[in-house]
C-alpha cells in the first residue's frame, strides 16, 4: 500500500506542474538562462560586420611588379605596398591595438601584409611575429607558403610583416 501511495503522490505532484497558465519564455539558449529582447536592429547591425577571413577575401589584392629576385625581397616589396586604411585593408586586433591586414601580389605571388594604421607605429616582438604566422590560416583562410618576413629598423620600429600565402 505504501508503494501505491508514493507512486500516486509522485504522479499528482508532477501532473500539478502542467495545470495553470504557462510562465515559460520558450527556448532560452544553451545554458537555460532567460534572454531579453534587444531594441537594436540586429539584421542591419550584423549585416555590416564581416568576419576577418570574409572581409579579407573580398578585398582585392594589390598587384605589384618588381625585380625582387627572391621571396624575402618580394615580401619587403609587399610590406611597402600593404594597406594602412580601411578600404584597402581589414582591421584586426583588439581594443588596445588595431592593425591593418591586406593582400599584395608581387610578381604573381600573394602575400598577407600586416601593418600599423596610417600615422601610427607599432612594436613588433618575436612573439608578435610568431603569433601572426600562426594566425594566418584563421585570419586569411589560406595556408602560409613560407616564413614571416619583417621590415623595419629594429623590433621597436617595424614597418610591417608579410607572409606568402597558398590559397588553393
Amino acid at each position: 500500500m505504501k508503494h501505491f501511495l508514493l507512486s500516486a503522490f509522485a504522479a499528482l505532484t508532477l501532473a500539478g506542474c502542467a495545470f495553470g497558465p504557462s510562465k515559460g519564455v520558450g527556448f532560452t539558449g544553451i545554458d537555460g538562462e532567460p534572454r531579453t529582447l534587444s531594441t537594436r536592429d540586429t539584421d542591419a547591425y550584423f549585416g555590416r560586420i564581416l568576419s576577418v577571413p570574409v572581409a579579407f577575401a573580398e578585398l582585392p589584392a594589390r598587384q605589384v611588379i618588381s625585380d625582387a629576385p627572391d621571396q624575402g625581397a618580394q615580401a619587403l616589396v609587399a610590406i611597402d605596398n600593404g594597406g594602412r586604411v580601411v578600404g584597402n585593408a581589414v582591421e584586426v586586433g583588439g581594443a588596445d591595438r588595431v592593425l591593418m591586414l591586406s593582400s599584395v601580389a608581387v610578381n604573381g605571388s600573394l602575400f598577407a601584409v600586416l601593418r600599423a594604421p596610417q600615422n601610427s607605429v607599432f612594436e613588433i616582438t618575436p612573439v608578435t611575429t610568431a603569433n601572426f604566422g600562426a594566425a594566418v590560416p584563421r585570419l586569411t583562410g589560406c595556408l602560409p607558403a613560407g616564413s614571416v618576413y619583417q621590415k623595419g629598423k629594429s623590433s621597436r620600429r617595424t614597418e610591417g610583416l608579410a607572409v606568402p600565402l597558398n590559397c588553393r
